[in-house]
């Protein structure tokens, strides 16, 4: 291949795997080679493999693959180039098919720039009609180059607060798109779009049917439009999670758990693999991986479940773990120069402008994006039945706690403990002091 080279081994009978997996650092000695992998199963062989780098590595350029019938042939809008495999064939896949895909590694493996290959080839394979992007990018850097392509749903965020929002905003979108299909009696994003489609070119255009006076200017439902698939790429999830924490955890898996019929895809990109990051909830939810080249087996088993990503090559070398497969492709990344990712996003802006969704970094997403006992952030307080008569007893007696407000409306803790909160919010009471004491800032009410 490019970059490798695999020796087929014929063990004589009764010589088992693990004898030669303990050797590879000896025979890697014996050749004078970087790092030798062992492969212990090759599926559809009796043979055991030797994986040694070659002397002088190829680059395997994108433009390369681009061309190949594998990528040109491929019906799906979603098609995404990794690179090449050892025998030197393109590998072409599918995310439609993943649903979601995981990729981490050390700094400087390529993973940053197998994140750049694989956008590139969802904007040469397909228009803003079919595929919709939004890109969250804690780093500042790698991804603000897309800033301006139509592909974009919003812009580049790299604020963690509006990530958070952004996430809340395509589950919100995801249940929408649900209602939206259960009432056409479809089961997949493919056969809404069709049926909407169909329904065009006969002449009777469908209507809104989840729509209700109210929600727009419209006095009659609007006409369904396509829809287009969303792909949401994090290029450095670690610090999303750090900032953001839980509630984002909670929000990828409630994306990946469900938004594969409603065409909603997530790309996740980590360096740091640890367990805090990528978590037993992403794990599960998230079968699709791709790991470059890790520091240790720990790291390498938190991403895959298995060891070898420590004994890749580095610079775009990685283990492709497709959907339902226990065993890992290597697969040697295509590269892309940073003047190549200008001309394609230059070329794009030249033909239409973004058009950006306000709602989605504002955070009001109604209910239904609410993960389960969580409270809508908006005034939940204010809302309370409660919530005028508790401040009319504070600016009455001019003493606020928690407590007291307890006791008087006979509520629980965290009820009260939010009405407080929303005071505070409001005007009408201090924040707490060291000693936790709170000062009421409103004025008593007159008497009549």
């Amino acid at each position: 291949g490019p970059v490798i080279t695999r020796f087929e081994l014929d063990l004589a009978p009764g010589v088992k795997v693990s004898k030669i997996s303990n050797l590879a650092k000896d025979i890697a000695r014996t050749l004078s080679a970087v790092a030798v992998r062992v492969v212990e199963v090759i599926p559809g062989k009796s043979y055991v493999g030797l994986e040694l780098p070659n002397k002088h590595r190829e680059v395997v350029q994108l433009s390369e693959v681009i061309h190949r019938d594998a990528f040109q042939n491929s019906q799906s809008p979603l098609t995404m180039i990794l690179g090449k495999n050892i025998a030197g064939s393109p590998v072409v896949v599918d995310l439609a098919k993943m649903p979601h895909l995981l990729v981490a590694g050390t700094t400087g493996s390529g993973k940053s720039v197998g994140v750049n290959v694989m956008i590139l080839s969802l904007l040469y394979k397909s228009t803003p009609e079919d595929v919709r992007l939004i890109m969250i990018d804690p780093k500042m850097l790698e991804l603000s180059v897309y800033e301006g392509i139509p592909h974009l749903l919003t812009e580049v965020v790299t604020d963690m607060k509006d990530a958070a929002n952004a996430l809340r905003w395509c589950v919100g979108e995801m249940e929408r798109r649900y209602k939206l299909m259960s009432a056409l009696g479809v089961r997949n994003l493919k056969g809404y779009n069709a049926k909407v489609v169909a329904a065009k070119e006969a002449g009777e255009p469908l209507k809104d049917p989840i729509w209700k006076p109210g929600d727009s200017m419209d006095e009659m439902p609007p006409e369904l439009e396509k829809l287009p698939n969303i792909v949401v790429v994090i290029d450095e999830f670690a610090d999303m999670m750090m900032i953001v924490g839980k509630k984002v955890e909670e929000l990828i898996a409630r994306i990946a758990q469900k938004a594969r019929a409603a065409g909603i895809h997530l790309i996740l990109a980590t360096q740091r693999p640890s367990v805090d990051v990528i978590t037993g909830l992403i794990k599960a939810n998230i079968p699709t991986r791709i790991a470059f080249q890790v520091s240790s087996k720990v790291d390498s088993r938190t991403i895959l479940d298995q060891p070898g990503a420590e004994q890749l090559l580095g610079q775009g070398d990685m283990l492709y773990l497709p959907p339902g497969s226990g065993s890992p492709v290597r697969v040697h990344g295509a590269f892309v120069d940073d003047h190549e990712v200008h001309a394609v996003v230059a070329d794009w802006k030249k033909r239409g402008k973004p058009n950006y969704l306000e709602e989605i970094l504002s955070g009001d997403q109604g209910e239904d994006a609410l993960l389960p006992g969580e409270q809508q952030e908006m005034d939940e307080a204010e809302s309370d039945p409660l919530y005028d008569e508790a401040v009319a007893f504070v600016t009455e007696t001019q003493r606020v706690s928690v407590s007291s407000v307890q006791r008087k409306f006979r509520i629980g803790y965290n009820r009260a403990a939010r009405i407080v909160e929303q005071m505070e919010m409001s005007g009408v009471v201090s924040s707490a002091g060291n000693n936790g004491q709170r000062d009421v800032l409103a004025p008593r009410p007159p008497r009549d």
